[in-house]
């Protein structure tokens, strides 16, 4: 445990920020069910408003270094061929 008062104060900030961080990662992957989810029941509208969704939250987290920019990439790179498969399919 932190024995310094900036010490303390470091430590509520970082519970804190994490709470927050975890939060939103939690929201991406929910998301990311959804368009999976769409996908699946083949409904194309669906499925384009959740990628489109799904990628703001993306940028905006790896903007903020919440996840790995790498990361966000890859998501947005496999639900965009996701998408792409089900509106040519259609």
């Amino acid at each position: 445990m932190p024995h310094t008062r900036s010490a303390k104060k470091r430590l509520r900030q970082s519970i804190k920020k994490r709470q927050h961080n975890r939060s939103v990662i939690k929201f991406i992957k929910l998301e990311i069910k959804k368009a999976d989810a769409a996908a699946s029941a083949g409904d194309a509208d669906a499925l384009k408003a959740a990628a489109a969704t799904v990628f703001k939250q993306l940028d905006k987290a790896a903007a903020k270094r919440i996840v790995h920019p790498n990361m966000a990439a890859r998501k947005k790179s496999q639900i965009a061929r996701l998408v792409n498969a089900k509106t040519k399919a259609k």
